[in-house]
């Protein structure tokens, strides 16, 4: 089995519409840095999708660097900052599609948002 995951800072207490709109930039631009193959096997097994919190950047960012030395893809999001944040602030950071057993080593213990 296939899944993404996207990590999103709970101190940043973005408000749901923010929320869901960088999370769907997190999973758009990791779906476009993967490989095609992966893709189509993760929408074949239905495009499985979980949100995870991570507490603050610095988090994600331990977060991110494990991921990629697994070689798993990712996509850093940094906001415009037009609305709520400060232009250039890190919001969240998609992950995979990748095999969900990869993924689930090393985001496995983080808690649904």
């Amino acid at each position: 089995m296939h899944k993404q995951v996207i990590l999103v800072r709970q101190d940043l207490k973005l408000p749901k519409g923010k929320l869901a709109a960088q999370c769907s930039h997190a999973s758009v631009d990791t779906v476009i840095k993967s490989d095609r193959k992966m893709v189509e096997l993760w929408k074949k097994e239905g495009g499985k999708k979980v949100v995870l919190k991570v507490a603050d950047e610095k988090e994600l960012f331990k977060y991110m660097s494990m991921l990629e030395n697994e070689g798993i893809k990712v996509a850093l999001i940094r906001d415009a900052g037009h609305t709520v944040v400060e232009p250039g602030t890190v919001t969240c950071l998609g992950v995979g599609p990748d095999n969900e057993e990869k993924i689930d080593k090393i985001t496995g213990k983080l808690k649904m948002v």
